[in-house]
């Protein structure tokens, strides 16, 4: 059996460069927080119970946002430096073996290849007794900013020296630490306490650990990446926005790639969790957004916005509708500028047209409301027409009532259905009528003043108010 793998992830930070009052780990990229991004990638390597995120600003706040069962939480108190923030989670981890691996919750572009590959690196080496971990480095065009990696005669890495700390020899190397480490564990607890606040922050800093083990007779590897990107860390707005630009294109590459028609993929926001079928086709400026799943053969027009909901094969959502919390069955057509709140279902064939709103709605199969409607807590039958104009009257100023309408019955222009009220199967309501009572099937139901015609009414008129 291979050792086993414990990640640590690193979440404690406010984080005053985002100039933000919440903990940067909390701040959203591609849909998720930055700690359920890290969080899920550890979770391709191990299992939740040897995860620890260690958490302090908002420790609450953070523990909320990360939904998987059986993570751990440690709190440190005083953030007192990164190698602190791994201090603290001794106890709390119990056992020390196997393979001791180092995230951090603001680095949500690392994929879990790459980090497979870091400890993969690291257990080929522990062929020696000397191998004492393997850290992620990149050669980069301008390190600015990153700790460089001091390597000695044998190609181990010696040390890692911070920007501040280093000499214009050393501001010259251009591989940079990625301050993504895998260690044995038994041997980074047994060196750990060595590492001291003897710096100008006074805080206790992991990149110690490297140099710290040299000198115990121990030799510490580095793993180059291609892509210096993907340990990026976010340290304010303008990177929040990069990695989420990332976040999305890789989300929008792999659609593509399945078989998804995105038309100029660069203006769309799709989240990381939505699941879109086989020739489907999402026009520009479209947002699709949380749990979202869509069908195959389906079309989100420009401008669209689907969030939490499930769309099935060969629907039609035109440009500008928005879709919130709903499920809407196949060959379905919504929109253009058409709203569903929330918690609606429309069923196979059934049109919600231009300027429709939908709360919490029931649209029977083929049932259609084309034009200028409020459906609001109603349950509507198959095949039924509701005119332009048409609302249900649901709330008294105190509570909601419901309104039900049958099967096949046609509901006139400009009606207000006074819920509760019910209308029944093939019934017809006249146009512009105020429906306060039930309404029996197949029976027609009228409700307005009739119409007064006065001759000649309005030239007198316009003649009085000349004088």
């Amino acid at each position: 059996m291979p050792s086993p793998v414990t990640i640590v992830i690193l979440a404690a930070g406010l984080g005053t460069r985002m100039k933000s009052r919440k903990a940067k780990v909390l701040h959203r990229a591609g849909g998720k927080t930055l700690i359920e991004h890290v969080v899920e990638t550890a979770l391709k390597l191990t299992s939740a119970d040897r995860i620890a995120v260690v958490v302090g600003h908002q420790a609450e706040d953070v523990r909320m946002a990360v939904k998987h069962p059986g993570i751990r939480f440690v709190e440190q108190k005083e953030q007192k430096g990164t190698g602190h923030a791994v201090m603290v989670c001794r106890e709390a981890l119990g056992t020390q073996d196997g393979y001791l691996t180092i995230l951090y919750g603001d680095s949500p572009l690392l994929l879990p290849e790459t980090l497979q590959r870091l400890i993969d690196r690291q257990r080929s080496a522990a062929s020696s007794a000397e191998a004492a971990g393997t850290l992620m480095s990149a050669i980069m065009g301008d390190p600015t900013g990153y700790g460089r990696v001091i390597r000695d005669s044998s190609d181990h890495v010696a040390e890692i020296v911070e920007q501040k700390a280093a000499n214009p020899q050393q501001l010259a190397i251009r591989e940079a630490n990625m301050g993504i480490y895998c260690f044995r564990a038994d041997l980074f607890w047994k060196y750990v306490d060595q590492i001291g606040p003897d710096n100008p922050a006074h805080e206790y800093y992991l990149t110690d650990m490297v140099a710290i083990l040299d000198r115990a007779g121990f030799y510490v590897e580095a793993m180059q990446i291609a892509n210096p990107d993907e340990a990026l860390g976010i340290n304010d707005r303008v990177d929040l926005a990069h990695v989420d630009r990332i976040l999305r294109h890789r989300k929008t590459r792999e659609l593509m790639l399945g078989g998804v028609t995105i038309e100029r993929p660069e203006t769309v926001s799709i989240d990381g969790d939505v699941r879109i079928g086989m020739d489907t086709v999402v026009e520009p400026f479209a947002r699709i957004l949380g749990r979202t799943s869509i069908g195959e053969n389906c079309r989100v027009g420009a401008g669209a916005i689907v969030q939490d909901s499930e769309i099935a094969d060969e629907a039609e959502i035109f440009p500008y509708t928005i879709v919130n919390r709903s499920k809407i069955e196949r060959g379905a057509q919504l929109g253009p500028f058409a709203r569903l709140r929330f918690d609606n279902h429309v069923a196979e064939g059934a049109h919600i047209g231009n300027f429709v709103e939908l709360k919490k709605t029931q649209m029977g199969a083929g049932a259609k409301a084309n034009h200028l409607a409020y459906l609001g807590d109603a349950k509507i039958g198959a095949k039924t027409n509701i005119g332009a104009g048409t609302i249900t009257c649901n709330y008294d100023g105190f509570n909601k009532h419901p309104t039900v309408i049958g099967a096949g019955a046609f509901v006139g222009s400009n009606s207000s259905l006074i819920a509760p009220v019910e209308i029944g199967d093939g019934a017809i309501v006249g146009a512009g009528s105020v429906i306060t009572e039930p309404v029996p099937a197949d029976s027609l139901a009228i409700s307005r003043p009739p119409q007064v015609v006065k001759p000649e009414w309005a030239r007198k008129r316009r003649a009085l108010a000349r004088k």
